[in-house]
């Protein structure tokens, strides 16, 4: 067993890992990533979609379809890096089509996805939007900032509904990514992440991450002082982002965002996939049902970064 420092394997001072969503992501423009990222020995989570994406949508890309993309997405596996779910496709998908995703993922990568995002507006999004939140009067706040958008469309954990999938997720998935931060150290807000929401049966376990969704929000996140501030209060982060939203270009890594990484690498810190991090997390706080105030405050810290920076995404 490895000595622990701040409650890290081998004596690291903080822990660090990263959630890929893979939308528009092609081996061109997300490959010398991670292949930069396997150099420094930062080990991370990419979601895929196992199915064909469905054409003429916003956001699109490679999948486990394309034989070339598969290859690299069993690279990364082999690497060490973790493959997670992002829904079965790019657009709504009903429940004989998530299921279908789910074996085709298994059969293609070799095991099952343990961690899961939703993607965007898909109909089969699991507790998502206003359902999300538990505190009626931020989720009244939700809906009148969203103009009710959102009400009662996303199903995923609706047993009626076409889109239900909640039996598969609570049987497949352990964890499923929640609230996003303008935080770099998560156990500030979310001290008993990963944590179970008993209101919300079909998920196992929730996680927070740290807002990077593009290149400049995340070298903005992980820059020089709150690399330092992570370290010295010996934090978590799980950095969400979207590697094909600027990271690359015609093959070359972007300069700010790799000189951070090479900073970030240097220091002690434990690099591991979401999922490592979350089952030691849990093992470690040996609980698992969050409290109400903590999630009550999570929930208003969450809609007032919302309301503050203009509504960007969900």
């Amino acid at each position: 067993m490895s000595a622990l420092v701040n409650g890290f394997p081998g004596k690291k001072h903080f822990a660090f890992s990263i959630f890929d969503d893979t939308d528009n992501a092609t081996i061109h423009n997300v490959e010398p990533v991670y292949r930069f990222l396997s150099k420094l020995g930062i080990y991370t989570t990419k979601s895929v979609w196992p199915l064909p994406c469905v054409p003429n949508i916003p956001s699109a890309g490679d999948t486990l379809a394309d034989k070339q993309y598969l290859e690299f997405i069993l690279w990364l596996n082999s690497e060490g890096f973790e493959i997670a779910f992002h829904n079965a496709q790019n657009q709504d998908a009903k429940r004989e089509a998530t299921a279908r995703g789910f074996t085709q993922f298994q059969e293609l990568i070799g095991a099952r996805p343990r961690t899961h995002t939703n993607h965007r507006a898909n109909r089969e999004n699991i507790y998502w939007g206003a359902k999300r939140l538990n505190s009626v009067s931020i989720r009244v706040a939700y809906n009148i900032a969203t103009r009710l958008k959102w009400r009662n469309y996303f199903q995923g954990e609706v047993e009626s509904s076409p889109y239900f999938w909640g039996d598969i997720c609570r049987s497949y998935i352990d964890y499923v990514r929640g609230f996003v931060f303008d935080e770099v150290n998560l156990q500030r807000i979310n001290p008993t992440m990963p944590y179970h929401d008993p209101r919300k049966p079909f998920v196992n376990y929730w996680f927070s991450s740290t807002d990077g969704h593009n290149v400049d929000s995340f070298s903005r996140a992980m820059c020089e002082a709150n690399q330092d501030r992570l370290e010295t209060e010996g934090g978590v982060c799980i950095m969400y982002t979207h590697f094909a939203a600027g990271f690359c270009d015609n093959g070359t890594v972007q300069s700010d965002f790799k000189r951070l990484m090479h900073r970030l690498a240097t220091k002690n810190g434990w690099f591991v996939p979401v999922a490592t991090l979350l089952d030691f997390l849990k093992d470690r706080n040996n609980s698992s049902v969050i409290p109400r105030q903590e999630l009550a405050n999570m929930e208003r810290h969450w809609l007032l970064q919302k309301l503050a920076r203009g509504w960007r995404g969900d």
